[in-house]
């Protein structure tokens, strides 16, 4: 049984992409609840919600495309 070393690097760019996405989306939402003042909170909530959204699936797209790599064999 070997790797494929292709779709192994493919799942480690995602999960490497999702990974500062998973501390700047929090950050974005916490900035947009504390500034409810200004026009531009809603705007900001719902870029911080795009970007949650966004690490959440990419981290789950990798995980599923390292799993494939390891485990599929030749197919």
């Amino acid at each position: 049984m070997s790797t494929n070393k292709d779709l192994l690097s493919k799942g480690v760019k995602h999960l490497f992409t999702a990974l500062p996405l998973m501390f700047i989306g929090p950050g974005l939402f916490y900035n947009a609840l504390m500034n409810k003042h200004t026009n531009w909170h809603y705007l900001v909530l719902v870029i911080a919600c795009g970007i949650c959204i966004a690490s959440v699936f990419l981290a789950t797209k990798g995980l599923q495309t390292i799993i494939k790599s390891l485990f599929d064999g030749d197919k």
